[in-house]
């Protein structure tokens, strides 16, 4: 993998062939449009420079593959342009799988081939493909990729001003949300009281018992025919 150009370049295209000629010469093309390049040979190379991961487990063929933030490149990548045929991965499966990528999707994607199949060309257009060269490429021919890749830049703008604008409403949603107010307590229920009814009988009760021990009760003794007050 080799990253040529200038790095004040404005945009960088991912460039992918096998053949070490077709490569070196869509990169040398690329180079003189002022482009800022990376070259590899495979399909599977270009993924992993995009941070895009196969599933290990082919048992699900339709599993779309995912993105890993902490292996993504580190220069944004504006256009990727791929040779079709391919060993291992064409170039149709690379389009397929970006395409299948939510962080990735919007890439514009060129499909180059020294083969002129009407067939492959309306597939790849119809999968999301945005140009299908045929080689060898010309330096006219790249100067059709700049519109693709300005169309994908402002769309890039507008989402990163939007996200921006929807930022600071939700922290201003949350701020104007009222703090929550505090659950009163329970307040305990108040025991019912007996009715005066119902505790005459117990008072009765205990004033006859307490005059039953009380010593200044008056009681008779009868001492012959005199009855004498005690």
């Amino acid at each position: 993998m080799a990253i040529t150009g200038e790095s004040h370049s404005q945009f960088h295209v991912l460039a992918v062939d096998d053949s070490i000629i077709d490569r070196k010469l869509i990169e040398r093309l690329l180079k003189t449009s002022s482009y800022q390049v990376t070259a590899v040979d495979s399909g599977s190379k270009a993924l992993k420079f995009l941070g895009l991961h196969e599933e290990d487990d082919h048992s699900h063929p339709d599993r779309v593959p995912s993105v890993s933030p902490n292996d993504h490149q580190e220069v944004e990548v504006n256009l990727i342009i791929t040779d079709y045929c391919m060993p291992g991965m064409t170039g149709y499966d690379l389009l397929k799988k970006v395409k299948e990528s939510s962080s990735l999707r919007n890439i514009p994607v060129v499909i180059m081939s020294s083969e002129n199949v009407p067939a492959r060309i309306t597939r790849c257009l119809e999968e999301g493909a945005e140009e299908f060269f045929l080689k060898p490429v010309r330096l006219a021919d790249l100067k059709r990729l700049k519109p693709h890749m300005m169309k994908t830049k402002i769309q890039n703008e507008k989402l990163g001003d939007q996200e921006k604008l929807e930022k600071p409403e939700i922290q201003s949603e949350q701020q104007q949300q009222p703090p929550s107010q505090p659950q009163p307590e329970p307040q305990p229920q108040p025991q019912p009281q007996q009715s005066p009814l119902l505790q005459q009988p117990n008072n009765n009760k205990r004033k006859t018992m307490e005059e039953g021990l009380s010593p200044d009760r008056t009681r008779r003794r009868y001492n012959g025919g005199i009855t004498t007050m005690v």
